[in-house]
């Protein structure tokens, strides 16, 4: 790679510069740098086609994505070269990816709706769904039948913008969304305050007399001022009615369009031909408050999915790589795995990896809810994106990009938000019927009202186009579903599948699997007993069990060796599968393992042992047993916790596990757990759950996600313990990413309040509707009134799911 010297912008789209990025593209001779891969990729297109002189006629370098690449490059097919798709697209199978995009253009329910059903519709999309409260989308494709290009051009033709997702482009994204609705909004206001003040005069003059001429100039002055409300502020509601109509669908937009775009025409006629009603302050008032509303929801939405937008920044921009020359700061893309990193204390960590050499504590709390540090050494494991938090360390790169724990972690939480529980999908078939309804209604009652009161009519139709609306039904489980998804998150608990709340808030049963999940799955030395006290004491059996077995990777072993820093040199290893290992320490021959297998190297009795349902190994040579080993595999620390408040919710806990009766039975004692099963294999689990969902009953299944994977498949709804290897594959519907049983009832108390504040929102909208279109329809609501309450059931729906955001609802 070509480095060139430090520059402020990039030579392409004319955006920032990364410090330390390596970016650069050779154009007439020269290194010109670049900010990201996609410019890289999109310059190097350029230079292959022969056109850099686009170079050299641009005035400025622009920041939207069709005018970065020259009218004959233009050609969304640069988005299929795998070079350009190696950051953001995640290749499935042999033919099948997945990737995740932004959506620009997206200003309310409906147009997910569009499209999703748009996209869906294409021959070799496999799935195409929308998160509303980040406006990223998740697209998986069989790249066999439809190239990604396909996909985005289909986007395009329906009006919408699509890129890959990038999250200095998404906040850039959401900064551009933020200034263009306060300054539509700031028009909005300010035309709907000067409107105002000349409509009260106008009223009054009804009351106490108003020259003609004077109310003449009056209505002139409010038309003039109507004109930015209607054709700046509000034109974003003409252009998506307009591309819904195209295309045949109905949205919020077209009523709201009729509203605005009606009683300005009618108002326009009025003051041009000196009729009896204006209405330019309810058109101003309406597009204020609508505005207003979709403003405070946009950062209402925007903070809903400030989780997942927290995790996609947690890596940083630059690392530190050690290399045979010395230290070279470069971007994170740049590393690649094996590359030697130096992490020093404040720093995040770049990549997942290994430490190499060091010893410090890094903090987890953004990836795992964990909130002290973690001590980590040389050999443990870092995950990218915590931070290091005492002394220098050096890793080894395992993973990058795609592949590593944040990332798996935002994949599966973009999953989670953007499928949608029974009930959404029920609520966007309704909102899509809605506005057909509600256009057939406001056409009736314009009919009414002209044969009874013609002079009434018009004002009377646009209250009751106003007055609706179908967005509070569409964002009513959406808003929800992200805001406590998000909130789960932070507590350590990851939601990966769409229905998993919504069928958590339901479970009866809370099935537990031990190893692993109830107790840590590690072995710890919970005794020592010394069968032949003259010849070893408890330190030299530590020792020399630890040497033995220093060549095992074993649980038992790792187990011992953590006791015996300091060991004898070994040799002559020999292991026996199932039984133990032998080996030669000063020329004596030790052997660790089971009963029968030491008592064998001196041809003596097997002695017994107590059955506590404790693992236990003998350490013994040629004259006999010299110590006996008890190891326990303990509780989690929070494990008593967290059963007794699921027991507390009304849950019923069982236990089923596929070690022996002893232990399963001395945890479930420990625990208060009275239905617990021993020796259960996979399909004995499985079929615990068959018969307890044939009952009636919904099962939620706590599981370590590898052993546990058919009846973890075959639940309710499942729950994965573990982190690594197991959450980048897990195919459970939320995953444990703290190793914190705690937060599992909180999980519950979670789901069961995002149910609650879901029948809330439905509630609420529908109520709404039924009531106000009656109202609006009699008369007795004025289009000023109708537009307050329009934007503010959409507010109410959207706050009352904020409330999930909080660790106490």
């Amino acid at each position: 790679m070509i480095r060139v010297a430090a520059a402020a912008h990039c030579f392409h789209c004319g955006l920032p510069v990364p410090d330390g990025a390596g970016y650069s593209v050779t154009i007439d001779g020269e290194g010109r740098p670049m900010c990201c891969h996609g410019c890289q990729a999109v310059a190097q297109a350029i230079v292959d086609g022969g056109l850099t002189s686009f170079y050299e006629h641009r005035e400025t370098p622009s920041r939207k994505p069709q005018d970065l690449i020259p009218e004959a490059l233009q050609r969304l097919e640069l988005y299929d070269q795998p070079a350009l798709q190696r950051s953001f697209v995640q290749v499935d199978g042999l033919s099948t990816k997945t990737a995740s995009l932004i959506l620009e253009g997206i200003t309310c329910a409906a147009c997910v709706w569009l499209n999703e059903r748009h996209v869906n519709a294409l021959p070799g999309v496999l799935d195409f769904s929308v998160n509303y409260s980040t406006h990223r989308a998740r697209v998986h494709w069989d790249d066999g039948q439809i190239h990604l290009s396909g996909i985005l051009k289909a986007i395009g033709e329906i009006g919408y913008v699509a890129h890959p997702f990038d999250p200095g482009r998404q906040e850039a994204l959401y900064k551009r969304e933020k200034s263009a609705a306060l300054r539509r909004l700031a028009v909005a206001g300010l035309g709907a305050m000067q409107v105002m003040m000349l409509a009260i005069a106008m009223y009054s003059g009804d009351y106490g007399g108003m020259d003609d001429d004077m109310r003449t100039f009056m209505r002139w002055i409010s038309l003039l001022l109507t004109l930015p409300v209607v054709f700046y502020a509000a034109a974003g509601f003409f252009t998506t009615a307009w591309r819904d109509l195209r295309h045949r669908q109905l949205s919020m937009e077209v009523p709201v369009s009729l509203a605005i775009g009606g009683a300005f025409a009618a108002s326009a006629w009025s003051t041009i031909s000196h009729g009896t009603e204006v209405y330019f302050d309810s058109v101003c008032m309406f597009a204020f408050f609508l505005l207003t509303s979709r403003y405070l929801e946009m950062g209402a939405r925007h903070r809903a999915g400030a989780a997942a937008e927290a995790l996609v920044k947690l890596l940083p921009a630059t690392a530190t790589r050690l290399t045979a020359a010395g230290e070279q700061v470069v971007a994170v893309s740049e590393l690649a795995p094996g590359d030697r990193v130096l992490v020093r204390p404040g720093e995040t960590i770049p990549a997942d990896g290994r430490v190499v050499d060091g010893r410090s504590s890094v903090d987890e709390s953004l990836l795992t809810g964990e909130s002290l540090p973690r001590p980590r050494a040389v050999g443990d494991e870092l995950v990218g994106g915590s931070v290091n938090v005492e002394s220098p360390l050096q890793l080894t790169v395992d993973k990058v990009g795609a592949d590593t724990l944040v990332s798996a972690i935002v994949r599966l939480l973009d999953r989670a938000q953007s499928e949608k529980p029974r009930v959404a999908r029920l609520a966007d078939r309704v909102a899509g019927w809605f506005v057909g309804a509600l256009l057939i209604v406001a056409a009736a009652v314009a009919l009414w009202w002209w044969l009874h009161a013609p002079q009434q009519a018009f004002a009377v139709t646009l209250s009751v186009l106003v007055v609706t609306c179908p967005c509070a039904l569409s964002l009513a489980t959406p808003t929800a579903v992200t805001a406590a998804s998000g909130a789960l998150t932070r507590l350590g608990l990851l939601t990966t599948r769409g229905h998993a709340l919504e069928t958590l808030a339901q479970a009866s049963h809370a099935l537990f699997d031990k190893t692993g999940t109830l107790t840590r799955g590690m072995l710890q030395l919970s005794d020592v007993e010394l069968l032949a006290p003259d010849r070893a004491d408890r330190a030299r059996c530590l020792a020399l069990a630890a040497a033995v077995e220093s060549g095992s990777e074993h649980p038992v072993a790792k187990a011992l060796c953590a006791h015996a820093p300091q060991t004898p040199r070994v040799s002559e290893l020999s292991a026996q599968p199932g039984q133990g290992i032998e080996g030669v320490i000063d020329g004596h021959h030790y052997r660790v393992g089971s009963p029968a297998y030491v008592a064998a190297l001196g041809g003596r009795e097997v002695p017994e042992l107590l059955a506590n349902g404790a693992t236990q190994v003998l350490l013994g040579d040629r004259e006999g047993p010299l110590a006996r080993f008890e190891l326990r595999d303990e509780l989690r620390d929070d494990a008593d916790l967290a059963i007794r408040q699921l027991r507390e919710l009304g849950l019923e806990v069982e236990i089923l596990s596929g070690d022996a009766a002893a232990a399963v039975e001395r945890v479930a004692g420990q625990l208060g757990v009275t239905h617990a099963r021993s020796g259960m294999r996979p399909d004995d689990k499985l079929a615990r759950v068959r018969e307890l969902q044939a009952a009636g009953f919904c099962v939620a299944m706590i599981g370590d996600g590898v052993n546990d994977a058919p009846v973890l498949a075959g639940a309710d709804v499942s729950i994965a313990m573990g982190q690594g290897a197991q959450l980048a594959h897990a195919s459970a519907d939320m995953v444990v990413l703290s190793e914190r049983l705690s937060a599992l009832p909180e999980g519950f108390r979670k789901a069961r309040a995002t149910r609650t504040v879901i029948k809330q929102n439905l509630a609420w909208a529908i109520l709404y509707n039924l009531a106000a279109v009656p109202l609006a329809a009699a008369g007795l609501v004025a289009p000023w009134m109708a537009a307050i309450g329009m934007s503010f059931s959409s507010l109410i729906v959207v706050f009352n799911a904020l409330r999930l955001k909080g660790n106490g609802t």
